[in-house]
């Protein structure tokens, strides 16, 4: 008998990159540029760092709904949901007369990605079998990559050549393309694995987030995954923000340099995803996060002592291999620990949570910029990438046989 071979990705799931792809390219042709927008319209680097932070905390308490609305009525009834929202949010950026008005516009923008963020890593897992979930995560990954190589490049030529206003329109044209093919698969298509919906109960959005705190706390990989991934995102958040202040206001780059520097990552992440993927389901997902945490490190190393365009563009590159390992491996193995019912919930409240220990992060950033160095976040950023490496080597390996058991004081949990 022929045997066939099974597609990886499925056309539910290839429409769903494609809107992906188009909703991506506008934030990232978009956000590269708010910092520097933010700058341009008055406000100082501790007001900017300020407004990351603000940003931040409604981020983090709508993660925790929107994780939550994502178990109970389906992934693409969430991601449509929070595409409609969406549109509003990136006609508002467009619109915003002052820098206080444009924090007011983040801050709406945040409600769909409550929504769309935790649905995002559940429904690859709902449409991948557990042998191959690496592989599929890594191809994903290769495609939302895309996102990043087309988007920075065209926002930064954009902005130099026209202004910021001309980049928000053309991010909130290419958003409202993916709304309408979102909400064309919510009215259409189904996900291969379909769970009962549930009602939006206040008893079972308890009933979630008690499982969640019993899964972070219960000492396994779900809480060494908390642990490190926690203070990893806060310490990043010291600096992330202040990249393109760096490259802009100390090394002298304009912001079409600075978009072709985040397209070099982002083409460099196509190479590492699959390899990530593939050495997950071989060796254990600790293998790839290793090996991209200690890329990470010596790309800030090299970030620290360059001082002309070209070098940054091998940081660039090293980053974008480094993080290329990383997410994969990580989405793989949250989906072997985590019970499929509750992944949005997981991914919402998870993240969530980390967002709250790197909400300072940014303000904090900002003053050490200028209380110490404008160099001291990056700093930082190193010295963490390199240690983190000791506790995902010891922690983050699977009992043999793959996913792991439910606890039974656990009935569900996601991010």
């Amino acid at each position: 008998m022929e045997h066939k071979k099974e597609r990886l990705i499925t056309p539910v799931l290839g429409w769903f990159m494609f809107a992906m792809v188009l909703a991506n390219i506008s934030a990232e042709m978009s956000f590269l540029l708010f910092a520097l927008y933010l700058a341009d319209l008055g406000a100082d680097v501790q007001q900017i760092g300020l407004v990351f932070s603000i940003v931040g905390v409604v981020s983090l308490v709508l993660q925790v709904f929107g994780g939550w609305v994502s178990d109970s009525i389906g992934r693409l009834k969430a991601v449509a949901i929070g595409s409609v929202g969406g549109v509003v949010g990136v006609f508002a950026v467009a619109l915003a007369p002052s820098w206080q008005w444009f924090v007011l516009a983040m801050i709406l923008s945040q409600f769909p990605r409550a929504l769309i963020g935790p649905s995002f890593g559940a429904f690859i897992a709902e449409n991948s079998k557990e042998e191959n979930r690496g592989k599929v995560y890594g191809i994903t990954d290769m495609i939302f990559t895309i996102c990043g190589i087309v988007g920075p490049a065209l926002g930064g030529l954009l902005s130099d050549q026209f202004g910021f206003s001309l980049v928000f329109w053309a991010a909130a044209v290419l958003y409202s393309m993916a709304a309408v093919v979102r909400i064309w698969m919510a009215r259409t298509m189904k996900s291969a694995k379909v769970e009962q919906q549930k009602a939006l109960t206040l008893h079972s959005f308890k009933l979630s987030i008690r499982t969640l705190v019993t899964m972070i706390l219960g000492g396994g990989i779900i809480t060494w995954i908390f642990i490190t991934d926690g203070v990893r995102d806060a310490v990043y958040s010291l600096s992330r923000n202040l990249e393109t202040l760096y490259l802009e206001q100390i090394i002298g780059l304009d912001t079409t340099q600075i978009g072709l520097l985040f397209s070099a990552f982002s083409i460099a992440m196509l190479a590492t995803p699959l390899v990530a993927g593939r050495l997950g389901d071989k060796y254990g997902e600790r293998l790839p996060i290793s090996l991209g945490f200690l890329m990470i490190f010596g790309a800030y190393g090299l970030f620290l002592s360059s001082s002309s365009y070209m070098p940054f563009v091998l940081v660039w590159v090293i980053y974008g291999l480094g993080v290329g390992l990383l997410s994969p491996a990580y989405s793989s193995l949250i989906s072997k620990v985590v019970p499929h019912d509750r992944l949005g919930t997981f991914n919402g409240v998870f993240y969530g949570a980390i967002g709250l220990l790197a909400l300072p992060a940014p303000y904090l950033g900002s003053l050490m910029w200028d209380g110490i160095s404008p160099k001291a976040p990056f700093f930082a950023a190193a010295a963490v990438s390199l240690l983190t490496i000791i506790p995902i080597w010891l922690k983050f390996k699977l009992p043999r046989g793959g996913e792991m058991e439910t606890p039974s004081a656990v009935v569900d949990p996601m991010v």
